[in-house]
């Protein structure tokens, strides 16, 4: 089981790698196998069921995400679970987001399920 210390700075690396528009380094906290659930996969994608799946798709998906120049996470805070942890986060536009995150035995995302509060 993760301790919340370990938690935290993987959510604060996280972050960090979205705001730095570093697209190597927020691909690292993801498995290959990677499966994420997001209402944006929705609007953007077209994907009724709202999933991404597989490491090359999420990277693509990440990439498209990343031109937005006003994209900022604030974490506001990690909570624990077995093989799991949420990082609760605020977005440049104020929404309030829950990356709920399935943890492989790497450590590493393997199912992820992105809710938000209004505004998306």
């Amino acid at each position: 089981m993760l301790e919340l210390q370990q938690a935290r700075k993987m959510a604060e690396h996280w972050c960090e790698a979205w705001n730095k528009r570093d697209l190597d380094a927020i691909m690292q906290h993801y498995s290959d196998d990677v499966a994420l659930n997001s209402p944006f996969v929705v609007q953007r994608l077209g994907n009724a069921d709202g999933w991404v799946r597989g490491k090359d798709n999420l990277r693509s998906y990440f990439a498209a995400a990343l031109k937005n120049p006003d994209l900022h996470f604030e974490l506001v805070d990690v909570l624990l679970s077995v093989q799991a942890l949420t990082i609760l986060y605020r977005r440049e536009t104020g929404a309030l987001v829950a990356d709920v995150i399935e943890l492989d035995a790497s450590r590493r995302g393997n199912r992820v399920h992105a809710c938000y509060s209004m505004p998306y």
